[in-house]
């Protein structure tokens, strides 16, 4: 067992919740499941998996996930942030125990890890959009920023080093749950874009390559026109990019997240621009 805690926020995930926590077996020494009010059998599974498990009110996944680091007794020497609808494979486990013990004493507080995309049952290699992120950090030294869409884990000191192996993403239930969740991410992705807008988001130096994603994102996307900046963004990631080498399966991730998506959060966007009216506050996915 590795010197770790894995936290797995949950809401209505007792079709991933399995997966995921048999990911971690034999691997990580502790596991902490957060649920923010389950309406299946997602506790149950946990708890039978071995998982302790918190219940808390969701506000946003970061201040979710940094109430499971501040309440959950951690002692571990590192933590793991880990999502229900990813999994670890056997090749990521082993590297990671060893970039553990190699950067114990070290000032490498981070490790950096990319994932393979599943979608429709079919793993999608052409995406431009590769999940990316920090996900094992020394407690203590490690949190999530406080934004309600692409929040990155910052390091309060020390630097990162980039696993080789992948973690596995499967982003896909079935469509009707898909659909929600991207009107889900549609609106925190609003909230943040006005945020940026009037500099109340939070200031914080990430690592290069998310860095450099941020600034592309709010200083050339969201620069672009209004609804045609979307189908620019399609074109650009399934004919330039090469989605279209990911079948049918590739159309309709592309299609579906880098036009309809966006598009949804411009039309969210001309919305709030005309009513002017107060967000409502954000709950957990329902599911």
């Amino acid at each position: 067992m590795a010197d770790i805690t894995a936290i797995v926020l949950t809401k209505n995930e007792e079709k991933n919740l399995p997966d995921c926590l048999r990911s971690l077996e034999g691997f990580a020494s502790r596991v902490l499941v957060v649920d923010s009010g389950s309406t299946d059998a997602t506790v149950e599974i946990a708890r039978a998996a071995g998982a302790e498990v918190f219940v808390h009110p969701f506000e946003n996944y970061s201040r979710q996930f940094n109430w499971a680091l501040d309440n959950g007794d951690i002692k571990t020497a590192w933590c793991l942030r880990l999502d229900a609808d990813e999994r670890l494979t056997p090749a990521s486990r082993a590297e990671l125990e060893a970039l553990m013990a190699e950067h114990a004493h070290d000032d490498v507080n981070g490790i950096v890890m990319m994932a393979w995309l599943y979608f429709m049952g079919r793993r999608l290699s052409h995406v431009r959009r590769m999940k990316r992120k920090v996900m094992v950090f020394k407690t203590g030294i490690g949190r999530i920023e406080d934004r309600n869409m692409d929040e990155h884990t910052i390091l309060r000191s020390g630097r990162t080093v980039e696993a080789k192996e992948r973690f596995l993403h499967y982003d896909y239930k079935d469509m009707n749950h898909y659909i929600a969740k991207l009107n889900w991410y549609a609106g925190r992705e609003v909230r943040d874009y006005f945020a940026h807008l009037e500099g109340a988001d939070q200031a914080v130096q990430l690592d290069s390559v998310n860095q450099y994603k941020r600034n592309k994102k709010f200083g050339t996307y969201y620069r672009l026109p209004m609804f045609l900046r979307c189908k620019l963004l399609f074109l650009y990631t399934y004919i330039l990019r090469g989605g279209f080498l990911d079948g049918k399966e590739g159309f309709l991730y592309h299609y579906m997240y880098h036009c309809w998506y966006r598009m949804l959060v411009d039309a969210k966007i001309l919305e709030h621009q005309k009513t002017g009216a107060d967000f409502e506050p954000l709950e957990s996915l329902k599911s």
